[in-house]
């Protein structure tokens, strides 16, 4: 990945896909760490961890992760966002409707934009205030996470509408269940989808996409950038 061109790499031990079964923490650090380690010691871009857990979060930015993606979207007494704070981490706030157990039962929104904005807006505002620094958070509004296709695409067509957070946003279509439902293709063949949702998350100023094919995002960004360039 990184030799295709990955400006960031992010490891996860638990599975956030609809219903998903959580693990312990040790289970979680045990399956991380050797992988965390050996990339540390080979590679210079920086790497990202995929946790809600503050004792994963805390041992894997001593470990030299330097982004922790929450999908709980720092929800709770604030110990995630204490412990980046304290590493001078990054922080990636995500909204997710409930829990990978019970996300997809039924979400529903009177304004999908308006009531996510809202949310990431207040976390914002609370992580700040456990002291992550205003320069070190993202923000993704979680496509896939308690969303409905129709959800999904409103927010990937009215993505600039985040801008107003005043943070970079981050996005991450790749081989989402709205992909296949639109196109009626099974995982596997949902590259050509997943690049339109990429194509159209980059020109409404998505600063990073988080994929599996790398190769592929990475050509469609630079041809975009050149052209928006030209």
């Amino acid at each position: 990945m990184a030799e295709e061109g990955a400006d960031i790499l992010e490891l996860g031990g638990e599975s956030s896909r609809p219903g998903a079964v959580a693990v312990s923490a040790d289970e979680e650090l045990r399956r991380i760490l050797p992988v965390l380690r050996r990339l540390r010691a080979r590679l210079a871009i920086p790497l990202a961890v995929d946790t809600y857990k503050p004792e994963v979060a805390r041992v894997v930015l001593e470990e030299g992760a330097e982004i922790i993606n929450d999908i709980y979207g720092v929800r709770g007494e604030g110990r995630l966002a204490e412990v980046v704070a304290r590493a001078d981490g990054g922080l990636v706030i995500m909204h997710m409707k409930g829990t990978p157990g019970d996300m997809q039962s039924d979400p529903s929104y009177d304004d999908v934009v308006g009531e996510i904005a809202a949310f990431l807006r207040d976390r914002i505002a609370f992580a700040e205030a456990m002291g992550v620094g205003p320069e070190a958070i993202l923000v993704d509004p979680g496509l896939g996470f308690g969303k409905r296709v129709e959800h999904n695409l409103a927010l990937l067509r009215h993505l600039s509408e985040f801008h107003r957070l005043g943070k970079p946003i981050m996005i991450g279509p790749s081989r989402k269940s709205f992909i296949g439902k639109v196109l009626d293709l099974p995982v596997g063949e949902r590259q050509d989808g997943t690049a339109a949702c990429v194509a159209a998350a980059v020109i409404q100023g998505a600063a990073f996409v988080r994929v599996h094919e790398v190769r592929p995002a990475v050509h469609l960004v630079r041809m975009l950038d050149a052209i928006r360039r030209a």
